[in-house]
């Protein structure tokens, strides 16, 4: 019987070791790769195929759910697993809307990251007992797309229109548009709203 084929993202090398230990003891489990951030993550998720990605949701540059919603979208057999140290439902709707087949908070992971790893392979889904029940809401009038999720990380970052036109490779009209209806979507009317929206409901990577 072949090994489930692991991919391990997080931004704390230390983690990503105490991981890779805890994982590799067990025999039906093999680490194929390490990533550092959401970028790295798509590249090493194209290039080795694992079966399972353990990914952070707090990584630097794009956040764990649009990072997820990228590699499944190039790659939709990947079973993702989050990890956070976010138990509010905000997270984990924006987890389970970008495709995650699980979510578990960090804290006292020992016992539960192995057996995760073995159910999602598996083709089940895994949420920490410890969560609450709330998970399903979804904050604002609907969920935001992709590109909505990497417009609004950059308009976090402090760019203007015209450095993430240039950046995505879009017209800045074209950004103007997503801009207005992210807002309209979450139900906000400035870029201050906006923001602080964006980071208390885990829709955006503050680095």
């Amino acid at each position: 019987m072949s090994k489930i084929r692991v991919l391990l993202v997080d931004d704390h090398a230390l983690v990503r070791r105490g991981f890779r230990r805890l994982i590799e003891d067990d025999d039906a489990i093999e680490v194929v790769g390490e990533a550092s951030d959401g970028q790295e993550a798509e590249e090493q998720a194209q290039r080795l195929n694992p079966d399972v990605i353990v990914l952070d949701y707090a990584l630097p540059v794009q956040n764990g759910a649009l990072t997820a919603r990228k590699i499944l979208a190039a790659n939709p057999a990947i079973r993702i697993l989050m990890l956070s140290m976010h138990s509010e439902p905000s997270y984990v709707a924006q987890s389970r809307a970008a495709g995650a087949a699980g979510y578990l908070l960090k804290n006292a992971l020992d016992l539960e990251l192995v057996a995760a790893i073995k159910q999602i392979a598996a083709g089940q889904t895994v949420e920490d007992p410890r969560l609450a029940q709330a998970a399903a809401a979804v904050f604002g009038k609907r969920p935001l797309s992709t590109r909505e999720m990497e417009v609004l990380q950059h308009i976090a970052a402090g760019k203007s229109n015209k450095e993430i036109a240039a950046t995505l490779g879009l017209s800045v009209n074209t950004v103007s548009v997503h801009r207005n209806n992210i807002m309209g979507a979450l139900e906000v009317h400035n870029t201050a709203d906006l923001l602080v929206h964006s980071i208390r409901h885990g829709l955006v990577s503050v680095t």
